[in-house]
């Protein structure tokens, strides 16, 4: 899965530029057409969100916004590649040029990763 971590552009809801846009559903239709593309999608700011934490039988709800952006994510795409090396080529070729981007990627785990033999 690759994460796109949320700026203070984003959390603000300022829009992308037109031309970014633009780059980001170009680069999403080759993603698509070379077949790795499973899912996407982007989350509205933080603002509009809310955690809930867990403490044994308790549950706090805590409302948005969260302080650290850089934490935060902002987008996602699921990708079905053979390795991560795959993976963090089509990463490098996110269009996010002259921007200030980060991408996260990390793997699924799969069902056999729960195998009770094989342990986690």
């Amino acid at each position: 899965m690759m994460f796109v971590k949320a700026t203070k552009q984003s959390e603000a809801n300022q829009p992308p530029t037109k031309e970014a846009i633009l780059a980001m559903h170009k680069f999403n239709e080759e993603l698509e057409k070379a077949g790795v593309l499973l899912d996407l999608g982007g989350l509205t700011p933080s603002s509009r969100g809310v955690r809930v934490q867990y403490h044994g039988s308790k549950r706090t709800v805590i409302d948005g916004p969260f302080a650290e952006a850089k934490e935060l994510i902002a987008g996602y795409a699921l990708l079905e590649v053979k390795t991560l090396a795959e993976a963090i080529e089509w990463a490098k070729r996110s269009p996010f040029d002259g921007e200030e981007a980060e991408v996260e990627l990390r793997p699924l785990f799969d069902a056999s990763d729960f195998d009770p033999g094989k342990g986690v």
